[in-house]
């Protein structure tokens, strides 16, 4: 099983080694990371993390699962054909089509999302359906073969979620006791839900995101 997680310039890192961390304990999983070029691409937070790409595009032709992080570089790579028409092609074979966070926005504008219920980071939401997608506020969102997380951190119960779905939900709780995942946040303040609404009108008033 072949599973190929996407890079590119400005990813946020928990987005793609959080699902690397748990999807790579597939018993017979292979887990490679590509972009358009070989080589290391640089995260989101001033470039201070690479990771490397093994592999181009166009060298990963039929993976199994794809994922795909979000990121402030995601924004660049809305109208990149090279990426958006490899995504079309892979996801013709794929098991599973995965995103975490803004990635999400990818696959709908890839146009694998339409009349889809998807998850994304809760400040992207109102972008996603204006690119055809069913929003929904949920943490992972299991819809066929897509399987779409919410913000950065759902990465790690988006690879649960699908280690679950491939391996079984006794290999899902071996990985999860394993990496000890058991979060106990210091603060309530993880959704717009329950974080105080000035900080959520705080952080939305300097959203990248605007609906198409």
């Amino acid at each position: 099983m072949q599973i190929a997680i996407v890079l590119f310039d400005r990813f946020t890192a928990l987005d793609a080694v959080g699902p690397y961390e748990i999807l790579s304990r597939i018993p017979g999983a292979e887990t490679v990371f590509v972009a358009e070029r070989a080589g290391p691409v640089r995260n989101d937070n001033a470039g201070s993390l690479a990771l490397t790409a093994d592999r181009t595009l166009g060298e990963v032709r039929r993976p199994d699962i794809v994922v795909v992080p979000g990121g402030p570089g995601q924004t660049a790579q809305m109208e990149n054909e090279t990426l958006l028409d490899w995504l079309r092609a892979v996801d013709a074979h794929t098991s599973w089509t995965a995103s975490v966070c803004t990635g999400s926005l990818l696959l709908a504008a890839a146009g694998l999302l339409e009349g889809r219920r998807a998850a994304s980071h809760w400040l992207a939401l109102e972008y996603l359906e204006s690119l055809g997608a069913r929003p929904t506020g949920e943490r992972v969102v299991i819809d066929g073969k897509y399987v779409t997380g919410a913000g950065v951190s759902s990465g790690v119960d988006l690879g649960l979620a699908l280690v679950g779905e491939v391996a079984g939900e006794r290999r899902a709780q071996a990985v999860q006791l394993a990496v000890e995942h058991d979060p106990r946040p210091p603060y309530d303040a993880g959704s717009p839900a329950t974080a105080p609404a000035d900080l959520v009108e705080e952080l939305r008033s300097r959203s990248r995101f605007t609906p198409r």
